[in-house]
């Protein structure tokens, strides 16, 4: 359900998002023209937002779960590599920034998401055709909501569990005009 004008999916009450939901925001249709957006399949890297607030997480300013299901199918598995299927790590550092941008967003920040940068990367495991479900989770350490709207978030990513990626100081800014970008 998209927000009325001046009223955030926040104030809105919602804390977990399905797949569907995730599409429509991809659309433009959950938080309005011109501002944040999901990417569209193929890019878009989650199948759902089990868990999304301002005020838990390890830094006491917010958190986001989400969810994507692997099949053996995915479109990553028959071209990095063949004969050695893997997700590629770029695909599940993108999806955690893409989450920092849904969650300003959530907030009800006007603009339109753009990656700044990360701190440290660090990829200790793989994302195989044998997965059955990665899971993102972030926690927001730095909010800025002035005339700069910008989320620095720590995030990990778990495959079937055990966690495979750390990213620390994740930097995602919301710009209004990207003409200058």
């Amino acid at each position: 359900m998209p927000a009325a004008p001046g009223q955030s999916q926040r104030d809105l009450g919602r804390h977990s998002y399905s797949r569907d939901e995730l599409l429509a925001c991809g659309r433009g249709e959950l938080f309005g023209p011109g501002n944040a957006r999901l990417p569209l399949p193929n890019m878009l890297m989650m199948d759902r937002i089990v868990r999304i607030d301002d005020t838990g997480g390890d830094f006491g300013k917010g958190t986001i779960e989400a969810e994507l299901d692997i099949v053996p199918d995915l479109w990553f598995f028959g071209c990095h590599f063949e004969g050695d299927p893997v997700m590629p790590g770029c695909l599940g550092l993108d999806a955690l920034w893409q989450l920092v941008g849904f969650w300003l967003g959530w907030r009800g920040n006007p603009g339109r998401g753009r990656a700044l940068g990360a701190g440290e990367v660090k990829f200790f495991g793989q994302v195989l055709p044998t997965v059955k479900k990665v899971t993102y989770r972030l926690d927001l350490k730095r909010v800025i909501e002035r005339k700069l709207v910008m989320g620095i978030a720590d995030g990990r990513m778990y495959a079937d569990g055990r966690e495979i990626y750390s990213a620390t100081d994740l930097k995602v800014g919301l710009f209004t005009s990207t003409e200058d970008f």
